[in-house]
This record gives C-alpha cells, sequence and structure tokens, in this order.
C-alpha cells in the first residue's frame, strides 16, 4: 500500500492540472492526496447529485446565483465541483452554488471531481473549501471553527490552515457559544461584531437583551457599550490582523513632531466628545438601574483610573511649560 500512494498522489496533480482553473485550496488537495481512495474526472447529471447533508453554509443569496446561473448559460461550468459516489448517486463535497445554479440553467450534467473518502474527511473538506469563500458571514464561519475543533483542530492548527491569528478564531468561537440574543443581532447586522462580543461581557440575561436592541435599532453606539461594560476600545489593526506599531525611525519621529500640535487638538475635541457623551449616557437613569452591580463597579473602576491618568497628563503638561521670562 504503501508503494501505491505516492503514485497516487501524482495521479491527483494530474487530475487537477486536468481540471482547469479549479479553485480548490492547496490544503483540500493535500486531504485528498492524503486520505482519498479514488479520483477520478467526469461529467455528472445534476439529477443524481445530493446536496451535502452537513453542509455548513446556512443560506446562498439568490440574486448571485441567478448571475452564476446566467454566466454558466452562456460559458458553461468553468470549474468543477467535488462529489463523492453514494450508491447510484453522488454527494456534495463542494461548489454546491455552482449545483444549485447548473439547475437553475437547466444544465443537464455538471463536470466534476468524484472522489472516494469517509464522512469525515467529506465535512472537514467541505468546511475548508467553505472557509475560503469571501462571502461567508461571521455566524457561518463560527459554527464552521466549532465543527472543525470538534473534528480534533486544536486553535492554533485551525488559525494556520486558514491563515488566520489564533485570536481571531478564538473570538469565532466565542460568538457560535454566544447567547440567542447576540447571535440574531450579528445576524441582522454584520456591522455589530465588536457590538457582540462586548455584549457577551454582560451576565445578566435581561439587561443584555435590553442592549442587543437599542443596538440593533442603532441606539447605542459601541463608546457607549463599551462604558456601559467597563471595556476598552480595541487596538487599530492592520489588514493582516496584526496590532499596529508606531513607527520608531527618525523620520517617523520627525513627522510625529511636525503634526503634534495637531494631534493634541484633535485627541482633544475627541476627549471633550467622548466625556460629554458618556455623561450623557450616566444621566439616563431608566438605562444605568438595569445595570448589575458588577459591571457599575467595573466602570466606577475604569473611570477613576482614567482620571488618574488624565492628572498625571494635566502634571506632564505643566512640568513642560516654558518658565516665564
Amino acid at each position: 500500500m504503501a508503494s501505491k500512494r505516492p503514485a497516487f498522489s501524482e495521479n491527483i496533480h494530474r487530475l487537477f492540472d486536468e481540471a482547469q482553473a479549479t479553485d480548490l485550496a492547496p490544503g483540500i488537495v493535500s486531504l485528498i492526496e492524503s486520505r482519498a481512495t479514488q479520483a477520478q474526472i467526469r461529467e455528472v447529471p445534476t439529477n443524481r447529485i445530493l446536496p451535502n447533508p452537513a453542509q455548513p453554509r446556512l443560506s446562498y443569496e439568490e440574486e448571485s446565483l441567478v448571475e452564476l446561473a446566467d454566466s454558466i448559460r452562456e460559458h458553461g461550468v468553468l470549474q468543477p465541483i467535488l462529489v463523492r459516489p453514494v450508491g447510484s448517486q453522488f454527494e456534495l463535497i463542494a461548489g454546491e452554488r455552482r449545483w444549485r445554479a447548473s439547475r437553475m440553467a437547466q444544465r443537464d450534467s455538471i463536470p466534476a471531481i468524484v472522489v472516494e473518502f469517509d464522512d469525515e474527511t467529506a465535512l472537514e473538506v467541505s468546511i475548508i473549501e467553505n472557509l475560503q469563500r469571501e462571502d461567508v458571514s461571521p455566524l457561518e464561519e463560527a459554527a464552521m471553527f466549532r465543527k472543525m475543533t470538534d473534528l480534533g483542530y486544536s486553535l492554533r492548527q485551525l488559525a494556520q490552515k486558514i491563515g488566520k491569528d489564533k485570536g481571531y478564531v478564538e473570538n469565532r468561537i466565542r460568538l457560535a457559544e454566544a447567547p440567542p440574543e447576540i447571535r440574531e443581532l450579528v445576524s441582522l447586522r454584520k456591522d455589530t461584531l465588536s457590538h457582540a462580543y462586548e455584549l457577551m461581557k454582560v451576565r445578566d440575561e435581561r439587561t443584555r437583551r435590553r442592549l442587543a436592541k437599542k443596538v440593533a435599532a442603532g441606539e447605542l453606539s459601541l463608546s457607549r457599550l463599551r462604558a456601559l461594560t467597563g471595556g476598552s476600545p480595541a487596538p487599530e489593526v492592520e489588514s493582516g490582523g496584526k496590532p499596529k506599531r508606531r513607527a520608531k525611525t527618525v523620520a517617523g519621529q520627525v513627522a510625529a513632531a511636525k503634526n503634534a500640535d495637531d494631534a493634541l487638538v484633535n485627541n482633544r475635541a475627541r476627549l471633550a466628545g467622548a466625556v460629554d457623551e458618556l455623561v450623557d449616557l450616566l444621566s439616563q437613569r431608566e438605562l444605568i438601574d438595569e445595570i448589575p452591580d458588577t459591571n457599575r463597579d467595573n466602570l466606577a473602576r475604569y473611570l477613576t483610573v482614567t482620571k488618574l491618568k488624565l492628572e498625571n497628563a494635566i502634571a506632564i503638561i505643566r512640568a513642560t511649560r516654558e518658565p516665564a521670562a
């Protein structure tokens, strides 16, 4: 058996070379190489393909399916789907959008890579394939991460597999385990993901539901919510997901010095606005009364620390002021 595997891997590579423009990730090809027992490319009747019962995707946008169906009518299916034989039929592993759009376009068959492997590998390949998509929602991604950890992946292994950092994966798994009202909020408004992580800090269910409704209605900004939960703003990150580092070069320091005055003015305005916003929020007694004592104590401690920092800043400014002539 061991002597046949290198030859099989070579045949797999040849197979994917023949399947021009295939969009399967290298990790999926590697899984097929290591676990599949047979693979071939062929035209498969669309009516003999079954949807994957463990499909991790929750929904597909109808408009995008219609556009893809129009493209398939004109150009055909450019990228083969991935299936495995199940009796006289085939179960979808990857490429469900192409299959659905092909049926919408009334095509009798679709090019497919037919691979034989077990249920666990089929699920693993399906999840990894879907995680490569840009249109995967945060909730779908969270559910997929949870399934991958159930398959035995560590957070670090999963992060490496999908090209994200470990903290990103941890946060998504937290979302998978979040209370219903938080998951509902994120499903309705994808722009509330940061709000969702803040809401998870609120232990009292009634308060959490009330705050979630305010966020959904656009009545509670992230800064106000963080003030209520005792949280602090997340550090700025670069496109790669890593925290930004301040430039330490001489050129960077010179540029920073030139802009220092403007920066001080801007920050002073932002600070004044944030304080006004916080005072306005704290004046809403009906909202404050519903905040658990623990969160109130955390907020009080946070404001006390902030006060000390401001006093320290005042002392620095006064100490560095040039003495009068």
